[in-house]
């Protein structure tokens, strides 16, 4: 966690408000797992009801763009380095470790969300919207967006269909039937 980054220090007030055992990740160093370096986590999550979360938040403005040109799209990509770290960190930390993304949308006046959307949030007199999507369901759908950059990101269908309000993540992983 970067303690200069509005939307992670967003987010973990998010968590405190909810009551969410926590762990932030201090992002100054490059982490090690065995002899080989990986991305940083932002936050290591125990939940209510044993939810056990990695997850690394990616802030974004919505709409993006500028006031005279908006941009209405919910802005949803990350790097690979980041997808291959959140599964990475999820299987060293144990079979109950989830890998999630974390998406604090700060929403941007004059756009107005209604104040019962789930996972709105107020902090320092601005307004978030806490999504997440579980990281294997990202690596289904994602599309190379730069290859140069390393980054990736879902087509818009793909998105709608697996984003989810953050705190439905506070719950267990569901049990798979074999």
């Amino acid at each position: 966690m970067k303690r200069d980054n509005h939307y992670e220090v967003a987010f973990e007030a998010y968590l405190r408000s909810h009551g969410v055992g926590f762990i932030a990740v201090d992002e100054a160093n490059r982490s090690m797992l065995g002899d080989a370096d990986v991305k940083s986590l932002d936050f290591i999550i125990v939940g209510p009801n044993d939810a056990k979360l990695v997850v690394d938040v990616k802030g974004r403005k919505f709409p993006g763009g500028s006031a005279e040109r908006p941009i209405m799209t919910w802005q949803n990509w990350t790097t690979l380095e980041d997808i291959d770290g959140l599964e990475r960190w999820a299987k060293v930390l144990g079979p109950d470790y989830r890998g999630v993304l974390a998406f604090a949308y700060e929403i941007q006046p004059p756009f107005v969300l209604p104040n019962d959307t789930r996972d709105l949030f107020a902090f320092r007199g601005q307004t978030f919207l806490m999504r997440a999507v579980e990281v294997s369901a990202y690596r289904e759908h994602m599309r190379r967006r730069s290859p140069k950059w390393g980054t990736v990101g879902l087509p818009v269908a793909a998105f709608r269909k697996i984003i989810r309000p953050f705190i439905e993540f506070l719950a267990p992983a569901p049990v798979l039937q074999s």
